[in-house]
């Protein structure tokens, strides 16, 4: 039997591990599975016969080596600032390793230790970073295999509501980590290319700075930019590109409401409020407010903000009940952003019945025979359940089917790297079809700058 670690067993390894669970027999696979907290996992998993369950602690050295020596490839589902641990160690014992998220540099370093042993250290291989990666390039690699020349790339993913569960004001439930949602945008100023030009949007703008496009069968949405498009210029081969953005959708109207929060404050995550526990939502909000012995909490915010009663705007904010003086707050000595995180974790659960979709929107302008064409290629993916999500499923079967593509030696080309070859890309992206994750690729006339995407 070839044994596979799983380190870390949160949302978005449900589909992941069944994966796995489904190829036991045809692939000889004992699955284990370490976690510090392994009870959230179901029955199912627990007592199947080609399971381990650990408890572990990653911090716990000797723990933590013996799982990854007794294994044959190790998949890293834990937090991203984890894996260098985990990616140390899978040097030391010459293991593979498998993550879905960015490749950080302490990471980065070990490419060439990795090339040495013939261990091939495969990251960004989930949802975003991941199926945008492999889907993008099996689109730009086929343009220029015709002899195309890429003028123009776009590309969105988000993670919202399928429109059956579609059911508050928000548009919106939380679907993956709800801090990264928070504190989206900050830390530095987003930068890409527009028409040769090179665009920024400082994180006070980010938000009023969207583009629009519809989708068939599934409405209209707006994009907001990454941090930086730019990142991955080289990597895609697009350094004479005159459009150049990556960005994070939602549906439309969202990213004017969130300007919000980030207009009063409510996003700071560089101090503590020190008497936080036991504040009421209330008295937050009036945290950010200028001082008035008449006006009431209401009254103030929707002059700070100039919104008025009827305004959509302001009935969002109602919505997350921020006015009440019963609601408090637990958590001490916390920032602001994470109050407002606790405060919208508990608003935007998903409930027992409730569907997340995932959409990814990619847009490629290229010329060919002096023509100039454009493609438009868009992936909707929608969830079975509240653990079953289509978040887990666009990140977990990824991750899992590149790992049995390394085990079964498909992909051998070694070294710290992402996935966009053609050894990688080609054979998960068409087992992910077997699964529903599918691209609709449409062509149509070239637009280059569309006017709809101007700054609101």
């Amino acid at each position: 039997m070839r044994n596979i670690l799983v380190l870390g067993a949160g949302k978005s390894t449900s589909y992941l591990l069944d994966y796995f669970l489904e190829k036991v027999s045809s692939e000889q696979l004992h699955l284990t599975i370490g976690d510090l907290h392994p009870e959230g996992l179901s029955k199912e998993i627990k007592e199947h016969s080609s399971c381990t369950i650990l408890t572990l602690d990653i911090f716990q050295d000797d723990a933590r080596q013996q799982a990854i020596l007794a294994s044959d490839i190790v998949v890293s589902m834990l937090p991203a600032r984890f894996h260098y641990k985990v990616a140390e160690d899978c040097i030391a014992f010459s293991k593979h390793l498998v993550t879905a998220s960015y490749v950080s540099e302490e990471i980065k370093a070990m490419d060439e230790k990795a090339k040495e042993k013939g261990l091939v250290f495969m990251n960004e291989i989930g949802l975003d970073p991941g199926i945008d990666h492999m889907s993008a390039m099996q689109i730009i690699d086929e343009i220029r295999s015709r002899g195309g020349e890429m003028l123009l790339f776009e590309s969105f993913t988000g993670g919202i509501l399928a429109p059956e569960s579609d059911n508050n004001l928000w548009n919106y439930k939380f679907t993956w980590n709800p801090r990264n949602v928070v504190v989206a945008g900050q830390g530095g100023t987003a930068k890409f290319l527009q028409e040769g030009t090179y665009k920024y949007i400082p994180y006070h703008k980010l938000f009023r700075r969207t583009e629009f496009f519809n989708i068939e069968g599934y409405g209209r949405f707006e994009g907001y930019a990454n941090r930086d498009s730019l990142n991955y210029r080289e990597a895609y081969g697009l350094e004479n590109v005159l459009t150049l953005y990556r960005g994070t959708l939602r549906r439309v109207g969202f990213s004017k409401a969130w300007n919000m929060f980030i207009e009063l404050g409510m996003t700071a995550d560089d101090f503590t409020i020190e008497n936080s526990e036991g504040m009421s939502y209330r008295e937050f909000i009036n945290l950010f407010l200028p001082y008035s012995p008449t006006d009431s909490v209401e009254l103030k915010l929707r002059h700070y903000l100039k919104i008025e009663q009827d305004d959509s705007m302001w009935y969002k904010l109602e919505e997350l009940e921020l006015f009440s003086d019963q609601k408090t707050i637990s958590l001490a000595n916390a920032t602001p952003a994470q109050i407002l995180q606790a405060i919208l974790e508990e608003a935007w659960q998903l409930e027992e019945n409730d569907k997340d979709m995932i959409v990814m929107y990619h847009k490629f302008g290229y010329l060919l025979n002096g023509e100039k064409l454009q493609i438009d290629a868009n992936m909707v993916v929608l969830g079975e359940t509240r653990t079953h999500t289509a978040m887990a499923k666009t990140v977990g079967l990824p991750v899992a089917i590149a790992t049995l593509l390394i085990l079964n030696k498909k992909i051998i080309t070694p070294g710290v790297q992402i996935p966009i070859t053609r050894e990688v890309y080609k054979p998960i992206l068409k087992e992910l079809e077997n699964y529903g994750i599918i691209f609709k690729e449409l062509e149509v006339p070239y637009l280059g700058y569309d006017p709809e995407s101007v700054a609101n």
